[in-house]
């Protein structure tokens, strides 16, 4: 993939929606940086048709859902099926995302969600099923994310809180 040249302004299009997206206008951000709005909508839609922006994601609390097990999957697959095998992991009810791991043993991350063991007993044996060896199972209490930091910084005056 070939890399996309990137401007200050783009880079900081990318902090705030990153940031907020839900409450982050093109507005806000055309104010904060000192462009038009039209200016950041053109942007957005450029980063968009460039595959840098590949979508906004929500910030679910499962666990007010009622599934109080949000588990990390550790698991090995061999190199060659390693793609696939991560593609069709999305498909067992119950895992929310998939990572592949260029180095290491357990070279597939699942994050996966359940009401109850049974929940995860039955995620583990379909990924199982699948070709996984899995390796280790983790909870998670509490996941925090931020956006990449370098790209909000010295891209305007603004204090970001």
């Amino acid at each position: 993939m070939a890399t996309i040249s990137v401007d200050d302004l783009d880079k900081y299009i990318l902090y705030a929606l990153q940031k907020d997206a839900r409450h982050t206008s093109g507005s806000d951000i055309a104010e904060a940086f000192g462009v038009s709005a039209s200016t950041v909508r053109n942007r957005v839609g450029k980063l968009e048709s460039k595959g840098v922006i590949r979508g906004s994601h929500l910030d679910i609390d499962y666990e007010a859902l009622g599934y109080q097990l949000h588990t990390i999957i550790f698991c090995t697959a061999p190199i060659p099926e390693r793609e696939q095998l991560a593609k069709a992991a999305l498909e067992v009810d119950g895992v929310i995302s998939v990572r592949e791991i260029m180095t290491g043993e357990k070279n597939v991350h699942i994050t996966a969600l359940g009401r109850n063991s049974d929940d995860l007993s039955r995620i583990g044996r379909e990924l199982s099923a699948l070709g996984f060896e899995i390796a280790e199972e983790e909870l998670i209490r509490n996941e925090y994310t931020s956006p990449y930091s370098p790209f909000g910084k010295g891209s305007t005056d603004e204090d970001d809180d």
